[in-house]
């Protein structure tokens, strides 16, 4: 993953990025204190050591790219992404994009591969539905890179996907913000209250789904789920609503550090 986002590849220093992208993670929602010693306090610290890293990296293909057209990976790509005016990213930008990105699949890859075999093992029909539909890709594909679009095509594979998400719970909660009054089921919830989405409850309430504790890939067929989509909203929002306008943001400088 990390190859792929910075040309993050294996080496001397491979060990000791691990160690500081494990720290980062134990930060991400502990008590925000600056007491030394403390989970968050070192968090930030090794965030900033990290990006540093990656900084270094950044120079180099400062340098590098001046007469390079290619891009290798999705640094490459943020270095060379230009706004509507023209204007490429500041290289805070670039950085913090990296840095985000590989900090979110870090843990959020190896926990989703890892209860999905888990799943996927103990039931051996969909073991088979899903191994014989990537076998078919891969056939098709021979020494060729599997691509986006190969991806899309695999509709069983991404059902799959769907419901280890639905059921491992990747993240647990939400922390929201309340920007109005609200009254929900007779509760009121006041403006600037900080509030707690509960994930998990969501996904495995059987108003939402049937049989939610059941694996079943077959229930994300159309018009099947009562509990929507588990990932983004904006996935598939615009498809089926096109007159709905959505805002895309850039992504924020976070005042935590973190």
């Amino acid at each position: 993953m990390g190859r792929y986002f910075a040309s993050l590849d294996f080496g001397p220093q491979h060990h000791s990025i691990e160690q500081i992208l494990f720290a980062i993670t134990q930060g991400f929602r502990a008590q925000p204190s600056k007491i030394p010693g403390s989970a968050y306090r070192y968090a930030v610290k090794c965030r900033t050591k990290f990006k540093n890293i990656k900084r270094v990296e950044l120079e180099k293909r400062k340098q590098e790219n001046e007469s390079v057209n290619e891009a290798k990976d999705l640094m490459d790509e943020l270095m060379q992404m230009k706004d509507e005016e023209g204007k490429k990213l500041i290289d805070e930008e670039v950085l913090d994009n990296i840095v985000s990105s590989i900090l979110i699949g870090y843990i959020s890859t190896a926990y989703l591969s890892t209860w999905a075999l888990y799943f996927v093992v103990k039931d051996p029909n969909i073991l088979h539905k899903l191994r014989e539909e990537n076998m078919e890709l891969a056939k098709d594909k021979k020494d060729r890179f599997i691509t986006y679009e190969d991806v899309l095509k695999l509709k069983y594979t991404n059902k799959v996907v769907e419901e280890t998400v639905r059921l491992a719970n990747l993240s647990g909660f939400v922390f929201r913000k309340m920007t109005e009054d609200v009254d929900y089921k007779g509760y009121m919830l006041l403006k600037d209250w900080k509030i707690i989405v509960w994930i998990r409850h969501l996904h495995v309430d059987p108003a939402n789904f049937e049989n939610p504790m059941g694996f079943n890939p077959d229930r994300w067929d159309a018009n099947t789920t009562k509990g929507g989509n588990v990932l983004c909203i904006s996935r598939r929002w615009e498809l089926l609503n096109p007159n709905v306008k959505l805002c895309y943001l850039s992504h924020p400088i976070l005042t935590d550090g973190l």
